[in-house]
């Protein structure tokens, strides 16, 4: 019987972990947006200041799928939390319950750190993946629209700001 090992990524690992991006990227049809290299992996995952963690899951020796998370923290509970950038599990190997695994882990990881939730995103029209986290007992912010600043925004904004 196939078995399943969530383990923490290493520096080793940051060309899996951007084939697992890139993976992702192709699966919710934004590959054109990666810019990501292994060069900037290394230094904001294994560098002096961490921006984010990755667990990979190994399913029969292959691995199968990732988990990239940071820590954010809820002022209303004055908690940390986790927010989970990124879920990744390849196409040939979904149904095998490596995403759940994860999402196990994930929450152990949680409880261990004294986190009082976990939150992430989905688009909206994923499906499979939304009717995935419904089982887990998450349940969608409707009511809350996320808002971002990139780029040239985030450079006009701050030169203003001096």
């Amino acid at each position: 019987m196939p078995s399943i090992e969530i383990r923490s990524a290493t520096e080793a690992d940051v060309p899996v972990i951007l084939a697992m991006i890139r993976g992702l990227a192709e699966y919710e049809k934004l590959a054109h947006l990666v810019t990501a290299t292994e060069e900037k992996l290394r230094e904001n995952l294994f560098g002096s200041k961490p921006a984010a963690e990755v667990m990979l899951a190994d399913y029969d020796g292959e691995c199968a799928g990732f988990a990239l998370f940071f820590t954010n923290y809820s002022t209303f509970l004055a908690r940390p939390g986790i927010f989970l950038e990124d879920l990744f599990v390849k196409p040939h190997l979904r149904g095998k319950g490596i995403g759940l695994a994860l999402f196990r882990r994930l929450a152990a990881v949680a409880v261990e750190r004294g986190c009082g939730r976990v939150e992430w995103e989905v688009l909206d029209w994923n499906e499979p993946s939304i009717r995935f986290y419904k089982k887990l007992g998450a349940v969608p912010m409707e009511e809350w629209t996320k808002y971002r600043l990139t780029g040239e925004a985030i450079g006009k904004l701050a030169v203003e700001a001096v």
